[in-house]
């Protein structure tokens, strides 16, 4: 039991020694213009400021303008005006997570939001904002982690320390995808963002995605998109800061973003009410600025550390894959998994597209047995997808090319594979040995000759091609160019126009001179 004293220490050390007080001077829209603060405040600092009633808002520094420092709420500016005091705070946003918090779910400052009482603060602050760590005192991405769906566990394997990006247009099942690798996934600890996401749906993804068991081992941090900008923002960066903690645990730790263009949107609200020109499609250069330096902070740790393994979603907009948000996020991660509609209108979940998904870390991590049984998969599916419009057309007959005809005869065994409920929990280890027994390979362990694959049928001959009608031509010396095969025929007759010529009269005809 910890001693009550200590925790009295550890608010002292955490009190400031002075306080420094400004003024407004402006307000348009968010943006707030205070001024005599010169020389006391820098981009990312915190400011409290005080308004009718003794009412506080909590604000950032984002910019600055004509010796005045340009700040941007957390929250409404309802009682807050001209001359409002601004008590400015010359500490870092820091957070103070403890092993306690797993099963609880906390705002974008780390406070409690589920009603289930206050949270236990832990003796060491972690800065919101934190620098990744430095590319040599990391550690090498570690072996492959179980994520509970077969379709990643098989063609897009993951590895300890690894990030994915999960590509996808609204309403194709990003959020259950997510809750489905929370639920099942063997690693010790899930944190799970959901940043700007509807109000609704936190409590649902809770309660009936995320499931008890999932929840138990999980820290689940919300803004919801009705907050301020920099509340959706700074969630983001509360959901890294808790990872970290954990992996300095020495734990393994899943770390889940829902999603990362509410982040980029957030971004861009900021940067365009501080004065920044748009760049591609309205997202301002800070917006590329600020997503590698989240992204990174995921990965494997340094020595005596565990690791973040990050999974990120990315809202295409449009289902353009390749719009500026989802193209600088796929250039930062180890590998993107992409959603399809087309797949989920017909019914296939999760609607992974193989063929368009790729793992970074694949095929070093996978043995070669494992990849030959990948790679025969993989071709049965590009073999049935090109083809695919003339398959559903009729267009295609069978026997015409031996592979179409394999790719037809495995593709409905391959899409099953791919199919999986939400509660349906499929091993690592059993994934290849599932897929070799419905591509017909022999599966890894059994010294039994597994059964052939079925042959496909043998093409049929092509029909000869009908020779040319060649009429009777007399040469000039009155001799004919017909010949007749000389064999054994039951009287053959053949047809000149009008006249049935008998097989004795063509003898006749052939032997004029």
């Amino acid at each position: 039991m910890k001693n009550p004293g200590d925790h009295i220490l550890t608010e002292l050390d955490r009190m400031t020694e002075h306080s420094v007080y400004g003024r407004v001077t402006a307000i348009v829209g968010l943006m707030i213009e205070v001024q005599g603060v010169e020389g006391e405040l820098s981009i990312g600092d915190r400011c409290r400021l005080i308004g009718r009633g003794e009412r506080k808002v909590m604000c950032e520094v984002v910019g600055f303008r004509n010796e005045r420092a340009l700040l941007m709420p957390f929250g409404t500016l309802d009682g807050i005006g001209l001359g409002s005091r601004a008590e400015i705070s010359l500490t870092d946003p820091l957070i103070y997570p403890d092993i306690s918090w797993m099963g609880r779910v906390v705002n974008a400052f780390g406070e409690p939001v589920d009603g289930q009482g206050p949270l236990i603060k832990g003796p060491k602050p972690y800065r919101v904002h934190a620098k990744p760590p430095h590319a040599h005192e990391r550690q090498r991405v570690g072996g492959k982690i179980d994520l509970g769906i077969r379709a990643l566990n098989a063609f897009l394997t993951c590895c300890r320390g690894q990030r994915l990006g999960i590509f996808s247009g609204s309403g194709v099942g990003k959020s259950t995808v997510m809750s489905m690798m929370a639920r099942h996934t063997e690693a010790e600890i899930s944190v799970i963002g959901l940043i700007g996401e509807r109000g609704r749906e936190a409590r649902e993804f809770i309660e009936d995605d995320l499931g008890e068991d999932g929840m138990a081992r999980s820290v689940v941090v919300v803004a919801t998109s009705d907050e301020p900008p920099l509340v959706r923002r700074q969630a983001a960066y509360v959901l890294m800061a808790i990872s970290e903690f954990f992996r300095d645990q020495q734990k393994d730790v899943l770390c889940l973003m829902d999603s990362v263009t509410r982040f980029a949107m957030a971004q861009r609200e900021i940067s365009l009410s501080a004065g920044e020109p748009p760049a591609s499609k309205g997202y301002t250069p800070s917006v590329f600025a600020e997503l590698p330096r989240l992204l990174e902070r995921a990965g494997p740790g340094g020595v005596g550390q565990g690791s973040i393994t990050g999974l990120f979603t990315v809202l295409v907009e449009g289902d353009d894959h390749n719009e500026p948000v989802a193209d600088a996020v796929r250039g930062i991660l180890d590998g993107h998994v992409v959603l399809d509609r087309a797949i989920a209108e017909r019914g296939r979940y999760p609607a992974i597209n193989i063929l368009r998904s790729v793992s970074r870390t694949m095929p070093d991590c996978n043995t070669v047995e494992e990849n030959e049984v990948i790679n025969r998969a993989r071709k049965y599916l590009a073999t049935y997808e090109d083809m695919a419009e003339l398959i559903r057309l009729g267009a295609y007959r069978r026997g015409s090319d031996g592979a179409v005809d394999e790719a037809i005869h495995y593709y409905p065994g391959i899409e099953g594979f791919l199919s999986q409920t939400i509660e349906d929990h499929s091993p690592l280890a059993t994934c290849y040995d599932e897929l070799r027994a419905i591509l017909g390979m022999q599966v890894a362990g059994v010294d039994d000759d597994a059964a052939p694959p079925p042959q496909p049928e043998q093409p049929l001959p092509p029909p000869p091609p009908a020779p040319p009608e060649q009429s009777p031509e007399l040469s000039p010396e009155g001799t004919s160019d017909l010949q007749v095969e000389e064999a054994v025929v039951e009287e053959p007759v053949q047809s000149m126009g009008e006249q049935t010529l008998s097989a004795e009269t063509l003898q006749q005809l052939n032997s004029i001179e």
